[in-house]
């Protein structure tokens, strides 16, 4: 009998994350309708976000929950889609850093489709051989980071590049890299030229950036939410939109996803809205080199990589 039982929510884009496991490890696939029944036998259990997808996670735990279970890993960065009775499994884990260089590209061509008027600027007649406007530059714009965790820092290394000026708003302390400056959150409001979120959804972070917050913007600020879209008041973006406190909004996540039909942030025509897709393109390796650390870890009795806090919420 094999030695260890891994339950599996993947998908089938997922699944070769399971490649060159260990031979004396047996897995179960679990169906989208039951993917939360996990055989009594299971001590790993491998899990992915509800959103956009058809697995459900119900409210209440599963009879038995968590059984056997010693380790749930889920292949997403945020765990607020998941409810609280998951940590009852002694050991939780993200894919922290499986998708931030996905994100930090797509957050930099959001940039610069902004300072250089893309795609405003493409023409396709000689009649449109017509004076365009001036194009901006990332260089010497200052850029503001809320959330300096790994897609903030991935964001950053790839600004400073382009010789932008970096303030950040961090909850986690620490000492910033070259070329960035920790910042109060009201500081880096007010000095950004583009403004990135990129914080986790918490208790603490939800409806942050509202009426108040937007008030204290710099204004025709480019703002972009790459995080989730709870962290924005999306009413009280619309009104800064109105009176040109932000310029233009770049929007991968909203509350809900998708926004319903005719929502004014489908038509309007500073902002960029895009199917929470930001994380496209993110190299799978990555994620499997984590899980067969972690799971080396887990057989040798060590600290895994990636423990989510239930208290902080990632």
């Amino acid at each position: 009998m094999p030695a260890l039982l891994i339950a599996h929510q993947l998908p089938a884009p997922f699944q070769p994350l399971l490649a060159g496991l260990p031979g004396d490890i047996a897995l179960q696939a679990l169906p989208p309708a039951t993917a939360w029944e996990v055989p009594s036998q299971a001590e790993i259990l491998l899990a992915v976000p509800p959103r956009g997808g058809n697995v459900v996670v119900p409210a209440q735990k599963p009879p038995g929950w968590p059984g056997r279970l010693r380790w749930l890993h889920t292949v997403s960065t945020g765990v607020d889609e998941f409810p609280p009775w998951v940590f009852d499994v002694p050991n939780v884990t993200c894919g922290r850093g499986s998708n931030s260089v996905a994100i930090a590209e797509y957050t930099i061509a959001a940039l610069l489709s902004v300072e250089k008027h893309l795609p405003d600027i493409w023409i396709n007649s000689a009649a449109a051989w017509l004076p365009k406007p001036s194009l901006g530059t990332l260089k010497g714009k200052t850029l503001g980071l809320l959330g300096f965790g790994s897609i903030g820092q991935e964001i950053a290394a790839r600004a400073l590049a382009f010789g932008m000026d970096i303030l950040a708003f961090n909850r986690s302390g620490g000492t910033p890299p070259p070329g960035v400056r920790f910042a109060g959150l009201d500081t880096v409001l007010a000095g950004a030229d583009h403004l990135v979120i990129a914080l986790p959804l918490t208790a603490a972070t939800a409806g942050l950036i509202g009426p108040a917050a937007l008030a204290r913007v710099k204004p025709g600020v480019h703002l972009v939410n790459i995080a989730r879209g709870r962290i924005l008041d999306h009413d009280a973006l619309l009104a800064a939109l109105a009176s040109d406190q932000v310029g233009t909004a770049t929007l991968d996540v909203t509350e809900p996803e998708p926004l319903p039909p005719g929502h004014a942030l489908y038509t309007h025509p500073r902002v960029r809205l895009s199917p929470h897709i930001s994380w496209g393109g993110s190299d799978r390796t990555v994620q499997g080199n984590l899980l067969r650390e972690n799971l080396r870890r887990f057989l040798a009795g060590e600290a895994l990589l990636n423990i989510v806090s239930p208290v902080q919420g990632y």
